[in-house]
């Protein structure tokens, strides 16, 4: 087993949060109507992707009925919809959809990520969740230090659990941090022989984001190809 296969066993089998181990075992039990035929994951989901890859893509925390039912990150919800299509578009997914976990879509240099890996009520961690989480991402990072050449991070709140992160993981952060935005980029030097990186931010494909226009298809294909060169993908 190699090590980031280890890593993921050990996420998917944590019970550190009371209240998201009640929430994502609660919500596998009563189900939607849509999946009540389903056997639902219900336990925290690990990353997805190459041990290799050259881009990371940080979301915020799986979603109940989403990740949480499926067992992989944004897949079977309106969010991964419009995320695997952005990746297929511009060249990095093997197909356009993400419905099960055995559909047979394949990344291409890119890893799948959050910073909290229970699906939390309300779509809401608390801060000491995102904190108890943390050291699972600071040993993703670590694991992929040797390839990784560009991080896109999906909203706010990914954001700012990122940061410091990447600080514990081996590289510069400036100080004071840098704010988010859409359209983001910032250079991060590596520590001790750790190579650089290019850190953007993008709104999060979240319905709200989605719906409204303020994230469009457009803009998230634009983050996901300049991210892309800066890894050296295309």
């Amino acid at each position: 087993m190699d090590a980031l296969t280890d890593l993921d066993r050990r996420i998917a089998g944590c019970r550190a949060c009371p209240r998201l181990v009640d929430w994502r075992e609660e919500v596998a039990r009563t189900k939607r109507a849509a999946f009540a035929d389903q056997t639902y994951w219900g336990r925290p989901v690990p990353g997805f992707g190459p041990p290799d890859a050259r881009l990371l893509i940080v979301g915020l925390a799986p979603a109940a009925h989403g990740g949480n039912r499926t067992g992989r990150m944004f897949t079977g919800d309106r969010s991964g919809d419009v995320l695997y299509q952005a990746l297929y578009d511009v060249g990095l997914a093997s197909q356009p959809t993400s419905v099960a976990i055995d559909d047979g879509l394949e990344l291409y240099g890119v890893r799948v990520t959050a910073p909290v890996h229970c699906a939390p009520p309300a779509n809401k961690p608390t801060p000491g969740e995102r904190e108890t989480c943390r050291s699972w991402l600071v040993q993703e990072l670590g694991l992929l230090r040797p390839t990784l050449r560009a991080i896109v991070v999906l909203g706010a709140f990914g954001w700012q659990a990122t940061l410091p992160v990447l600080a514990e993981a081996g590289w510069n952060v400036p100080r004071p941090r840098p704010a988010f935005a859409h359209g983001a980029r910032v250079a991060l030097e590596g520590v001790g022989g750790v190579g650089g990186l290019d850190l953007f931010g993008c709104f999060h494909v979240s319905q709200r984001n989605t719906f409204t226009g303020r994230l469009t298809p457009a803009m998230l294909r634009e983050v996901l190809s300049t991210a892309a060169r800066a890894a050296s993908l295309r």
